[in-house]
């Protein structure tokens, strides 16, 4: 045992003095090091650029659920993101690099740039939806790079996009942010002379319309109407007594509980996909604790869908009018706008309509926030739509609690497709009847069906809620197109199935399809002739959801990979295919991985003839270049399969 004194044990003779736990230099380098960010430093002209692009910081801080709208300005400003620059926004936002790095990384239109990396000159993104790809979308994609190269143009980039919204003009190309419809590789190169860089590759300004013209009932586009149509502006749009009912409502003139009543006679059920009745989900969430939100999708990213895109660009204040009617029925003190980043022409509209209105406002309005998708299909999904506003990975939550309850920020929040709010102002002001008063088939209302594919005439059709498909066509769109025979149709666009041309007699609209294995969803209709192949379609789609999933649950994000990859063989694997779908639609957490299985439901059971499980029938026409033969092998050598 050591001897002790009256401080404390004494040093062994062969130990060194007693030396203090850290010197002053060295606490002070501790200091200095523990005051910074850990790990990777901004850059001082990298803070300056980022800090002139997305302004001075103010007194709170930069409001974190802006973190996608300022990557936006990054990305527009210099092609991409430089990771010097993600690491500065990180800086300026306080937050973590991480978070801001895997919010950046999960969507599609952010390019992340490493190291020295810059990004191209130009970027031509050649849509491969269903419609384009029929349209000749992969033969653009395999030519266009070489002769872009011979013409002196090797530094633009050409790559395969999923759905632009204007299947009416297959195949599309978009040159950075301006659409090329009806694209050939003629017509791409002199674009791209003509525009050499991405200041000048932006989207035709569309006029503003002094005369209100109101839109025909029987057929809306025919698909050659061009990029910028004109559209009714403010002063247009009043002349034709636009507002008038929204002022109504906040003087006291017509009284909330009718306009709610009068939602609820009609009819009208949500027209994104899910049809939920609209005036029923105005209750609800009027139901809830102030303050409450509203959210509107105007994210349209199902193949095959661009009626929303159609009205939007040609009488954006008719929707205004009814999110304004909606917001004083439900009292909701913020609104939040969320656009698709494809839309780029309906985004300038948007803005001067809300400009306009804001200058000019017919009553109190809520705050109106518009917001900016990146390319994230996943995000039409309601709940993921609310995290990416929220500056967040377009992630769906778990369900409960509902968003009408907990929604955005935590509050109760009404959220609306942009068609279901554009027909409020028309069922307040000529009753609900007069909505409800259109229909075939014992069905009621109308729908705005998004046709493409092989007919004469595809665009945006207005008309009666359970029209049938050969109606449709025959009524709306001309007829199929030149030497073209009806083969089958998606009535419901990428998640809504597919069917044969022998049940082109169902009616058209909610509830009617599900027998069949289908559903309506958005009323996007791609129609197919003799010349196409379901099974083509099919894979299409599977590899759009493969594409699109966000990966959080492991059915949708492993089984839509696996189904693309076996869904390529001449010869379907029947049994884990089945498999597959079975634990996509039980196991999925949202509709993308629970609605993913439905091709493969209908291929197995009006298109087994296409995948080697049945012999072609006789009610359908024969493709091009006869009918094939494959039929699966048997499961054993020697053993014959049934």
């Amino acid at each position: 045992m050591l001897p002790l004194d009256e401080s404390g044990p004494m040093n062994s003779p062969n130990e060194s003095p007693a030396r203090p736990l850290a010197m002053p230099d060295e606490l002070r380098e501790r200091i200095r090091r523990k005051a910074q960010l850990k790990g990777r430093q901004p850059e001082t002209d990298a803070l300056e650029q980022v800090q002139a692009l997305i302004g001075p910081r103010p007194p709170e801080g930069h409001v974190r659920d802006l973190l996608i709208e300022y990557l936006h300005l990054i990305n527009d400003a210099h092609g991409g993101l430089h990771e010097r620059h993600l690491v500065a926004l990180a800086r300026l936002m306080n937050l973590p690099m991480a978070e801001v790095y895997e919010v950046a990384s999960f969507y599609h239109h952010f390019e992340i740039l490493h190291g020295g990396a810059e990004a191209p000159r130009l970027v031509l993104r050649v849509c491969d939806g269903p419609s384009c790809c029929m349209a000749g979308a992969s033969e653009l994609l395999a030519a266009l790079p070489e002769r872009l190269r011979a013409a002196g143009h090797g530094d633009v980039r050409v790559q395969a996009a999923p759905c632009v919204g204007r299947c009416e003009q297959a195949p599309v190309a978009v040159l950075h942010q301006c659409p090329v419809p009806r694209a050939t590789v003629d017509a791409l190169l002199a674009q791209v002379d003509l525009i050499p860089s991405r200041a000048l590759a932006l989207h035709p300004q569309a006029p503003a319309a002094t005369i209100f013209e109101a839109m025909p009932e029987s057929a809306i586009t025919r698909g050659d109407e061009g990029v910028a149509p004109a559209w009714v502006g403010l002063t247009a749009y009043r002349a034709r007594g636009g507002y008038k009912l929204a002022a109504d409502i906040s003087q006291g003139l017509v009284p909330c509980d009718a306009v709610l009543a009068a939602m609820e006679d009609s009819g009208l059920r949500g027209l994104g996909g899910a049809g939920f009745p609209a005036g029923r989900k105005w209750r609800i969430v009027r139901e809830q604790g102030a303050p409450r939100l509203m959210a509107v999708n105007i994210d349209e990213g199902e193949p095959g869908t661009f009626k929303d895109r159609t009205y939007l660009e040609r009488d954006p204040h008719r929707f205004l009018e009814g999110l304004l009617i909606a917001a004083q029925v439900v009292g909701t003190e913020a609104c939040y706008l969320y656009l698709r980043d494809e839309y780029h022409g309906c985004r300038a509209i948007l803005q001067q309509a809300l400009d306009e209105l804001q200058a000019d406002p017919p009553c109190v309005l809520p705050r109106i926030e518009l917001r900016r998708g990146a390319g994230a299909y996943i995000c039409g999904e309601e709940s993921a739509m609310l995290e990416s506003i929220e500056g967040k990975r377009g992630e769906p939550r778990m369900r409960p609690p509902y968003i009408a309850q907990v929604g955005l920020f935590g509050r109760p929040t009404l959220e609306h497709n942009f068609e279901t709010l554009y027909w409020v102002r028309d069922i307040v002001q000529q009753g609900p009847q007069w909505f409800a008063g259109f229909g075939r088939h014992g069905r009621k209302g109308l729908r705005s069906f998004s046709v493409s594919g092989r007919v004469r005439e595809p665009g945006v059709k207005l008309a009666p809620a359970g029209i049938t498909l050969r109606e449709l066509i025959a009524e709306y769109c001309g007829g199929m197109a030149e030497g073209h025979t009806l083969y089958a149709y998606l009535p419901g666009g990428a998640s809504g199935g597919i069917l044969p041309a022998s049940l082109a007699d169902v009616p058209l609209d909610f509830d009617t399809l599900q027998p069949h294995g289908c559903f309506i969803g958005s009323a996007a209709i791609i129609v197919l002739s003799q010349q196409d192949r379901a099974r083509d379609v099919a894979l299409n789609v599977m590899r759009f959801f493969a594409h699109e999933s966000c990966g959080q649950c492991t059915p949708c994000r492993v089984g839509t990979d696996k189904a693309a990859r076996l869904m390529q063989a001449p010869v379907w694997d029947e049994e884990t295919l089945d498999d597959l779908a079975l634990v996509m639609a039980d196991a999925s957490i949202c509709g993308l991985g629970q609605a993913a299985p439905n091709p493969i439901r209908c291929m197995h059971k009006y298109f087994a003839h296409e995948v080697g499980q049945g012999p072609w029938p006789g009610d359908l026409p024969l493709p091009r270049g006869g009918v094939r033969t494959e039929r699966m092998p048997p499961a054993n050598p020697g053993e014959a399969r049934p």
